[in-house]
């Protein structure tokens, strides 16, 4: 290309990291970039807990209106912040190997409450999934809405008299923050494509889709592609109570899922081995078999 290809990423700290990773691979393939920043309504709004706002899509808008207009050639995404249904022309070309997937727990005063049953403690996320995945474990402590950027979040942390906050380890490895988690919750199932990066263009754009596909890596994509058809089978947007990992060992993936109540009280859960060439559709058999076992009815719990 003779003009730098332009991408877009919101300005957080995380997120121009994402794109700064972004555009290092493009230049390493002999390409010029240029990050233009994109201000969210998610970054924008930072009191009303996301499910009100229309779940994680919230994020997403402002950088796909980028992408439409032309202003952009290329968005960097949490890959988990993307919806599964996509109207509009524009397609993930790439998705980046994952960094680790796991849900964490940052609590500036200690863990020792942990151990406790007689400690209703506090805990902060604004993710439904997690909220509901905590109260299973710990039916006794309260959960309260957190907003922001990974920054601001670790700011309120610091500042309330909350027990912890649950944040991705990924986000926080990322932009070396990641001395500030107390532990790993590796209980926790994590949101479909947790930790990956997905780098999106027009569908039209065919040059941009030959360039960006070489930033692909193999078995992020088909991991994650599992956990996003599962979600989107159970017809369960991005602030459902639904938890999806998929995991290549050997010549095997596993796809193991977890579909709760919000409160936390009723949990349904599923894992499935398949041979990789065997893998296709595995994520909509999963989702069906949790429907089936009773994970409808929280699906239209929350559409009430």
């Amino acid at each position: 290309m003779s003009k730098p290809i332009k991408i877009g990423t919101r300005d957080s700290e995380l997120a121009t990291w994402q794109a700064k990773t972004v555009a290092s691979k493009l230049q390493g393939l002999g390409h010029e970039t240029e990050i233009v920043f994109i201000k969210s309504d998610g970054d924008l709004d930072l009191t009303t807990p996301l499910p009100e706002m229309g779940g994680k899509g919230v994020f997403t808008k402002a950088l796909d209106d980028a992408l439409l207009d032309g202003r952009i050639d290329v968005a960097v995404h949490s890959y988990k912040d993307l919806p599964t249904k996509n109207p509009l022309p524009l397609v993930v070309s790439a998705v980046m190997e994952r960094e680790d997937p796991r849900d964490s727990l940052v609590a500036p005063k200690g863990i020792e409450f942990l151990d406790d049953e007689s400690v209703s403690a506090i805990i902060a996320t604004s993710s439904n999934r997690r909220k509901a995945q905590w109260l299973h474990r710990y039916p006794n402590h309260q959960i309260t809405n957190i907003r922001g950027n990974v920054n601001t979040r670790l700011r309120k942390t610091e500042e309330n008299n909350w027990n912890g906050a649950i944040f991705a380890a990924a986000g926080l490895k990322r932009i070396n923050l990641d001395h500030h988690i107390a532990q790993y919750l590796d209980w926790m199932v994590p949101a479909p494509a947790q930790g990956a990066m997905a780098v999106m263009v027009r569908d039209s754009d065919e040059e941009m889709i030959t360039i960006t596909k070489n930033l692909n890596h193999r078995e992020t994509e088909l991991c994650t592609r599992l956990e996003r058809e599962l979600l989107n089978e159970m017809e369960a947007g991005c602030s459902a109570p639904v938890g999806a990992f998929a995991q290549i060992e050997g010549k095997d993936i596993t796809l193991y899922a977890v579909a709760l109540t919000i409160d936390g009280s009723l949990q349904y859960d599923i894992e499935i081995t398949k041979p990789i060439e065997e893998a296709e559709g595995t994520g909509r058999v999963a989702g069906r078999k949790l429907l089936e076992q009773g994970a409808a009815k929280l699906v239209e719990e929350l559409r009430k």
